[in-house]
């Protein structure tokens, strides 16, 4: 399975997904991209869908339905299928609550198309209230090889990393990320994540005495995720 990323807005990221032929559009802002890529590799867009259904996501649904003849897979149907085959192989789709209720992430070979659920960096916020369901969410993710890549919704890089310093300034895979940043393209791997990123850090040593040092719970993996979320 290929995976092709396009920027569009200021930081908006579409992907498409392809085999041999057939292609699925993910986020499909990036209308005119998209429909040049498609028509120069030779590919039939066979499916348009979602991460999540925030407007900024959905923004290109309307346009590229109306110009192709691809199929709309819509969130509930997403997560009855839970599996999706282009030219035959396999990408498989989880529901991730948290960021927005009907957050998904979708999963082919060893990348993650993780919407606003996991950035690199940095996780999307909480619009859901529901801390629970979004570290459950974040859990789930990690369950992944440390080697898979993680393409987000949105290039959040210089920011993450920006913010990530006033949390453990001393951190010294933060100059090593923002090093192997590429505006062109845009991504990490969990293994990555797990070093730089402080919402995911739970469990680090480090972190974990920065947070008992404010005074901050920390004593279970869901207090110190808590902690994180609601003080930084």
């Amino acid at each position: 399975m290929q995976i092709r990323q396009f920027r569009y807005s200021a930081d908006n990221f579409s992907y498409l997904l392809y085999g041999r032929r057939s292609a699925m559009a993910i986020d499909a802002g990036a209308v005119e991209s998209i429909l040049s890529y498609i028509k120069e590799s030779d590919l039939h867009l066979q499916y348009v869908t979602n991460t999540h259904m925030h407007p900024d996501h959905v923004s290109g649904n309307r346009e590229i339905l109306e110009r192709t003849d691809a199929d709309f897979l819509d969130n509930q149907r997403l997560r009855k299928k839970k599996i999706i085959l282009l030219d035959d192989e396999k990408i498989e789709i989880f529901h991730t609550p948290g960021h927005t209720e009907d957050s998904l992430i979708f999963h082919t070979d060893h990348h993650i198309i993780s919407g606003d659920t996991l950035f690199n960096g940095t996780v999307g916020n909480c619009f859901t209230g529901d801390l629970s369901a979004f570290f459950s969410s974040i859990k789930q993710i990690f369950d992944f090889p440390q080697k898979t890549v993680v393409y987000a919704g949105h290039d959040y890089v210089r920011y993450a990393v920006q913010f990530a310093r006033t949390i453990d300034p001393d951190n010294p895979d933060l100059d090593r990320f923002l090093a192997q940043y590429d505006p062109s393209h845009v991504y990490s791997t969990l293994a990555d994540e797990r070093k730089v990123n402080p919402y995911v850090r739970f469990n680090d040593e480090k972190m974990i005495a920065i947070l008992k040092k404010k005074g901050l719970p920390a004593e279970t993996e869901f207090q110190r995720w808590k902690s994180l979320m609601e003080v930084y």
